[in-house]
């Protein structure tokens, strides 16, 4: 499974491991820190990787896509 993180500074995409989740990461392309949100935080993106065990979209809000 995938998470697609979205820097909120440069606006970039990133792939990232579920493990990711509840992880502060660096923006490969501007180094900016951000934080990406658990995933017992975002219900939505838990149910819909649990369905389709696959990429779920999540922005710089929190909101999810897929």
């Amino acid at each position: 499974m995938q998470i697609i993180a979205k820097c909120p500074a440069c606006r970039s995409s990133w792939q990232l491991e579920n493990s990711a989740a509840d992880r502060r990461i660096k923006c490969r392309k501007c180094g900016k820190l951000f934080k990406v949100p658990k995933l017992e935080e975002l219900p939505k993106a838990t149910k819909m990787i649990k369905q389709a065990k696959g990429t779920i979209y999540v922005d710089e809000t929190g909101k999810t896509y897929g």
